[in-house]
């Protein structure tokens, strides 16, 4: 580091005293790659110094830049009146404001982290309303956004008193816990079945943007301990088809399709011979209707393509899917449809498709449901549907490489358990 190179010599004394050191000294030069490393070097001018502050319940702007010992002169009335810092004009509660400061307190930029998490085509991204000294006396604010990254977590607990309070105390989002029951639920009863003394391992992704957490993903898996059963789950996506979860075995967890497309509703009338509440005649009811307050979200009962969205006389405003095989689905009567669905696309099992309403030939909010075999309307209630499915070929190769990775985080948390005076730990990556 300093240039310099020493070789010492020791001389055995003849008189038996100290000895005699003798040391040759030679400077040598420093390799140019070293002066040019040093040379790329920011300086400590050039490398801002950051303050951060959440915003608190009642803030004002000038509170958050108060906080931030930001002073600059004309930066409040730029950011209360600009159009292009608009973003700004609400502070959420719990959100981030980052200032960076150079080494005299003058402005470098100032970030305001308004959306921590946001999905986009997919994928989960952070954004922030970036505002920066312009050269000329103003400012400049411009929306920036950038990929969360994912982290791959890995917990595990045991059911004292509740579900919930397993969770948290192992730390695990609420999210995540919600999860885990819809996924699992046609296993366990999660309110009548969980017992003290039940236990859980769970891999699932969490985002994180800048070092803070922004959101939860999905379960990637999970193993279940209720009584003497224990229940599993891993995620998967086959090559030809959508994601779901399935058990180490490779059997799907998920009904071939689902008994209702409202999660919270009540049968108003079933499906054969009844008196048509517009028309007055008696005739044969080829559906269920199910009664819900207008605007209730309706969801796909499996996968399948949308065949027809739009006007149908009688049926209001209706989706029709086309289902593997010779299953077809028909929700009729909605207020509106999803968001950006058309004909063709592909829906999920579970997939919002519209809203509740009362259009066409209807007295009130409701949804008509049909279920169809090769064209011919069946009751929904009494029908016997296909069953899940199981991985097969590749597919199940594929699966079995997923699956065993997760089961090995699973025997990591028992081993580590097993120890004494051990406690596993959340691991995350």
């Amino acid at each position: 580091m300093f240039g310099a190179a020493g070789a010492l010599a020791v001389v055995q004394p003849a008189d038996g005293n100290l000895p005699i050191i003798q040391q040759a000294r030679q400077i040598l030069p420093l390799p140019e790659s070293f002066h040019a490393s040093l040379a790329a070097e920011p300086s400590a001018e050039s490398s801002p110094f950051i303050q951060t502050t959440q915003i608190r319940r009642g803030d004002t702007l000038a509170d958050v830049l108060q906080r931030l010992n930001v002073s600059e002169s004309g930066l409040l009335p730029f950011l209360t009146h600009d159009k292009s810092a608009r973003s700004v004009y609400k502070l959420y509660p719990g959100r981030s404001f980052h200032a960076g400061l150079d080494n005299k307190g003058s402005l470098a930029w100032l970030r305001y982290n308004h959306t921590p998490s946001a999905i986009e085509d997919g994928q989960t991204v952070s954004k922030w309303l970036e505002i920066k000294p312009d050269g000329k006396g103003g400012f400049s604010a411009s929306e920036e956004f950038a990929a969360a990254d994912t982290e791959i977590r890995i917990a595990e607990g045991t059911i004292v008193n509740s579900l919930f309070g397993a969770t948290d105390a192992a730390g695990i989002p609420d999210s995540i816990t919600m999860q885990m029951t819809d996924i699992l639920g046609s296993k366990v009863d999660f309110l009548r079945d969980i017992r003290q003394g039940d236990t859980f391992r769970i891999v699932y992704e969490t985002y994180s943007h800048q070092g803070q957490s922004v959101g939860s993903g999905r379960i990637l898996g999970i193993e279940f301990t209720n009584g003497s059963r224990t229940h599993e789950a891993i995620w998967f996506k086959p090559e030809n088809g959508s994601g779901g979860y399935y058990d180490f075995k490779g059997n799907s967890l998920r009904a071939a399709f689902l008994r209702a497309p409202l999660k919270f509703t009540r049968v108003s009338s079933t499906f054969g011979t009844r008196k048509h509440p517009v028309h007055g005649y008696t005739a044969q009811h080829k559906g269920i209707d199910y009664a819900a307050p207008s605007g209730t979200p309706i969801h796909s009962t499996s996968d399948g393509t949308v065949e027809f969205i739009g006007w149908q006389r009688g049926y209001g405003n209706v989706v029709i899917i086309k289902h593997h095989g010779k299953y077809s689905t028909v929700y009729a009567h909605q207020s509106r449809f999803a968001k950006n669905l058309k004909k063709g696309d592909s829906v999920e099992q579970g997939q919002l498709i519209g809203y509740v309403g009362a259009t066409g030939w209807a007295t009130g909010p409701h949804l008509h449901y049909e279920i169809r075999i090769s064209n011919k309307q069946v009751n929904p209630q009494s029908v016997e549907l296909p069953i899940a499915s199981t991985l097969e070929g590749g597919d199940r190769l594929a699966f079995n490489k997923v699956s065993s990775q997760y089961q090995g985080h699973f025997q990591l948390l028992a081993s580590a358990r097993a120890i004494p005076g051990e406690t596993a730990q959340v691991a995350s990556r």
